[in-house]
């Protein structure tokens, strides 16, 4: 029996999760459950799945977390804030850990839970990007194991002898191939851009996401951040990292060999098949996944991705290649412009000047501690709001 901790259990990844665990009881229980600021939909999570604890991060909601699970009839712990979240993810009650909650603010919790040894599920996707380095020593000083769940990097996984050797050229590996749906945006140029808005960005052809990674998916910015996580989970140099559009979602990547064979995992657009194969690895359970019928499917199309419209998917190439931290720079100048965006007054096309802006303003230093990255990443979302106030 594994007992799971998922961080960020109200989101989409996190419902994803929980119906996974749910069909299997035998097999995984869902010991510690955490929410944001939801408190309804957490309480709600509670009823079904009666974990041992549950954290909000907003401290000021924990009263009322503990009075509606009491009204609930759900008997368990309950804790709130960041440090309580991480504490949760380090702890004897769980072995896995779900890593789920958007954005930078996942970074404390995914490090406790590798130091701590855990069999690490990783969708923070910006944990990695930010801190690559400080998260493999984690990982190599805990003892643990790192299983990506975005769809991408699981299926580079699936498609590698062991998973994540330690050097892709031993292994005859000659490119990993990303694949990306291109968004709602696909086809279209600069001029066509110019005005959309942010439901427009948030309305994905094939995934359903949260606003935030829907609007880094219509940038391609979602792919550029998966190209850092692919160079750190994967050992791969930013040369042997390819991305390809591929609108029908099918193909979740692929792996080039050196004598000509390249390895594809296929299926149907939902997270539930990765997740599925992280909880249960090395073995296969059912997913809730329909089998993909590839007869009845749309011909499968691939095409180059269009660097000169969406241009975050460059800049991320150019962050990877500059080294340093200035992958966590990219990450905390696109939040910020992310987040400007869906409130209104950043256009989309905007969102890559300004994160090209502030890549300028702050040259990469190396990555030395998780306090000097902190410094770093705060440092450069006030750039980016600088450089905000004076064009707005």
């Amino acid at each position: 029996m594994r007992n799971i901790a998922v961080l960020g259990a109200t989101g989409s990844i996190g419902g994803s999760t929980l119906d996974v665990i749910a069909r299997h009881p035998d097999r995984f229980r869902a010991s510690v459950l955490t929410a944001h600021r939801n408190v309804e939909s957490l309480v709600d999570l509670c009823v079904t799945h009666r974990p041992e604890l549950a954290v909000i991060a907003d401290p000021s909601l924990e009263g009322e977390l503990a009075r509606r699970l009491a009204a609930a009839g759900v008997r368990c712990d309950t804790a709130s804030g960041m440090a309580a979240i991480a504490a949760a993810a380090s702890s004897p009650l769980c072995d896995t850990v779900v890593a789920a909650i958007v954005g930078a603010a996942g970074l404390e919790s995914t490090l406790a839970a590798a130091r701590a040894g855990k069999r690490l599920l990783l969708a923070n996707k910006e944990s990695i990007v930010m801190a690559g380095p400080l998260l493999l020593d984690a990982l190599r000083a805990g003892g643990g194991e790192l299983i990506p769940v975005d769809s991408e990097h699981n299926a580079i996984f699936q498609c590698l002898p062991g998973g994540r050797p330690g050097e892709l050229g031993r292994c005859g590996v000659r490119r990993l191939i990303l694949t990306a749906s291109g968004g709602p945006f696909r086809g279209r140029n600069r001029g066509d851009l110019a005005a959309v808005t942010p439901d427009q960005a948030c309305k994905h052809p094939k995934w359903s996401m949260g606003r935030k990674i829907s609007v880094d998916s219509a940038t391609l910015m979602n792919k550029g951040l998966e190209v850092i996580e692919a160079h750190h989970l994967f050992n791969a140099t930013p040369d042997t990292i390819e991305v390809l559009v591929h609108p029908q979602s099918l193909v979740h990547s692929l792996v080039e060999y050196v004598d000509g064979s390249v390895l594809a995992q296929l299926g149907n657009p939902d997270m539930r098949t990765a997740l599925a194969h992280a909880l249960a690895w090395p073995e296969r359970v059912e997913s809730g996944v329909a089998p993909l019928d590839l007869a009845s499917s749309e011909p499968l199309q691939f095409e180059s991705p269009d660097l000169g419209t969406f241009r975050c998917l460059a800049l991320a190439f150019q962050a990877l290649r500059e080294g340093g931290d200035a992958p966590a720079i990219l990450n905390a100048a696109n939040e910020v412009a992310v987040e400007a965006f869906l409130a209104g007054p950043l256009p989309f096309l905007s969102i890559a000047d300004l994160v090209e802006s502030v890549l300028t303003e702050l040259p990469a230093l190396p990555v030395v501690d998780i306090q000097t990255l902190a410094e770093r990443d705060l440092a450069a979302r006030s750039v980016a709001r600088r450089l905000l106030r004076n064009a707005c």
